[in-house]
């Protein structure tokens, strides 16, 4: 289930664009520092946070540490967010009829046809 934490971790405007960083795949941590121009060290804070939140993995590859995406937090949160789907979706239903109804009460303007 999602959580305040995962919100708070996804909150963070440098978090969140490692997170589309990664979304094309695995990075290391100097192919984020290029994307996101920020400097190493606080990629790597980033990166500890999101580690611990459980959005990224990580695999050693020599003396390099590669970074990816997990799915399963991102499925809560998508768990989450479709309880209220039907909520959103009812509403703006209504209110398509409603603009419908609206504009279905308009008089309608003839085109002139002079010629």
């Amino acid at each position: 289930m999602a959580n305040a934490v995962a919100f708070q971790t996804l909150a963070d405007p440098t978090r969140l664009l490692l997170v589309e960083a990664l979304l094309a795949g695995e990075r290391s941590v100097n192919d984020l520092v290029e994307q996101v121009d920020i400097h190493q060290s606080g990629v790597s804070r980033h990166l500890r946070i999101l580690h611990e939140a459980g959005f990224v993995q990580v695999r050693p590859d020599g003396p390099r540490r590669l970074y990816s995406l997990r799915a399963e937090p991102f499925r809560d949160i998508d768990a989450w967010v479709s309880r209220y789907r039907a909520l959103w979706e009812a509403r703006l239903d209504r209110l398509g009829l409603a603009l419908q109804r609206k504009q279905g009460a308009r008089p309608h303007r003839k085109e002139s046809t002079h010629g």
